[in-house]
């Protein structure tokens, strides 16, 4: 992954999303093109975002029980938590433009 995201797994993904500040999901795969065009935008705003979001990326190839248990039936799905909690789904790719205006309810 990127210098500023978060690679997360089954085994860190509830410690991550617990954290009080907003944590935005990238649920991927390896042969999404889609998923692969987020991957420069979501990079850019975790560096935007530093201290304010953290973002992170789940492969649901290598983390299967994920996808299913937060219903993720395409990608990239992309989940904002905070406190534990799915606060924001966002389905289906977008320019980075788009994603900072969808983010902004948790980047002020």
């Amino acid at each position: 992954m990127g210098q500023n995201t978060k690679t997360v797994t089954e085994s860190s993904f509830d410690e991550v999303i617990a954290s009080d500040t907003p944590t935005l999901v990238d649920f991927w795969a390896e042969w999404c093109g889609p998923c692969k065009a987020m991957e420069g935008p979501l990079e850019e705003l975790a560096a935007d975002y530093d201290g304010k979001l953290t973002i992170a990326k789940l492969n649901i190839d290598e983390n299967p029980s994920l996808q299913a248990a937060y219903s993720v039936m395409s990608i990239p799905t992309l989940i904002v938590f905070q406190g534990g909690e799915e606060k924001r789904r966002l389905v289906g790719a977008r320019s980075k433009a788009q994603l900072a205006s969808e983010l902004k309810d948790f980047t002020n």
